[in-house]
């Protein structure tokens, strides 16, 4: 089985973002098991709201780095915080933005396998917004795993150290990026 290519990325601007903290805990587990990831933070690649005019000048480098960077992934670990019930501006800022094909060019999320978790502080743990992020993704022609993983009281999920105090909790985020990888690596 050749080795997949992962891109690990949170909807999240935020500097202590949990959803963060746990898209890093699955590329690291991901990482374990052999798979080339990298993990993107979207407020390093600056993406401004997706405008056509704005598109007409060219596409913005942060942009096409994302868009480069999922056409030559196989697989995408994607966190999603959840806000009034769906998923944040800027990860919807930035799929809209990956999924503009210039002529001639592959889609960025055409079949790409994706496992989607989601953190949040409540008793759901962004549940709900990770059945539009899965509409959203299939509808752009992703391959997303029926198995997701919502994390309730995320507040109470890290240690100071970013690592997931709760070993059951470790072996769901494990066991999810793990089947990303299986999948991805098999239709590489």
């Amino acid at each position: 089985m050749t080795t997949a290519k992962i891109i690990a990325l949170a909807g999240s601007l935020r500097k202590d973002s949990y959803n963060q903290l746990l898209i890093q805990a699955a590329a690291n587990f991901a990482l374990e098991s052999g798979a080339e990831v990298e993990v993107i933070k979207l407020q390093d690649l600056d993406i401004p709201m997706f405008d056509e005019d704005l598109e007409a000048q060219g596409t913005p480098k942060g942009a096409q780095l994302l868009k480069d960077k999922l056409r030559d992934a196989d697989g995408i670990l994607l966190a999603s915080p959840e806000y009034n019930g769906s998923f944040t501006a800027v990860l919807k800022n930035a799929i809209d933005w990956a999924s503009r094909t210039e002529q001639s060019a592959v889609p960025a999320f055409r079949n790409k396998v994706v496992a989607l978790y989601a953190a949040s502080p409540g008793g759901l743990g962004g549940l709900r917004g990770l059945n539009h992020v899965r509409d959203v993704l299939s509808g752009i022609g992703s391959l997303v795993l029926a198995d997701q993983l919502a994390v309730p009281s995320a507040f109470n999920v890290f240690d100071d150290q970013g690592k997931i105090k709760d070993p059951e909790l470790a072996e769901k985020v494990s066991s999810l990026a793990l089947q990303l990888v299986s999948v991805a690596s098999k239709l590489k």
